[in-house]
């Protein structure tokens, strides 16, 4: 079984969005930073060609090259919400694709709220009669 298309952006020292796309194609892409990013703002990734429309639509774009290394001073992907979905996965062994949009949304959720979980969770439950 392929791998499904996730489009995921995550702000410096913030929050992570993540969607399912049909493909990761240029027009894809480009379409969905645009619904989630300020056309000035300045955007870091890897060397995937399909992101060189961004300068063409009025997004800043640096790159780093990941077969050499994963930073070049201010530029750099971490790849840190990927190793947390893929560390909570693992041991599913696997996830059906019709259930992995539910799992990436709860870990979107989990991931953009980790400093203060528990008590949210504690705070909704305990409205629960």
């Amino acid at each position: 079984m392929g791998k499904i298309p996730v489009f995921s952006i995550l702000e410096r020292e913030g929050k992570v969005k993540v969607k399912i796309v049909q493909d990761v194609s240029a027009e894809s892409i480009l379409r969905e930073t645009i619904k989630k990013v300020k056309r000035s703002n300045l955007i870091y990734t890897d060397k995937f060609r399909n992101y060189d429309g961004l300068v063409m639509y009025g997004f800043r774009h640096e790159r780093v090259d990941k077969s050499i290394r994963f930073a070049n001073g201010r530029v750099y992907i971490k790849r840190v919400f990927w190793n947390y979905v893929k560390e909570r996965l693992l041991k599913f062994h696997g996830v059906r694709k019709e259930n992995f949009k539910n799992y990436i949304k709860e870990l979107e959720f989990r991931y953009n709220n980790r400093e203060n979980l528990d008590e949210k969770v504690y705070v909704c439950l305990s409205g629960i009669k």
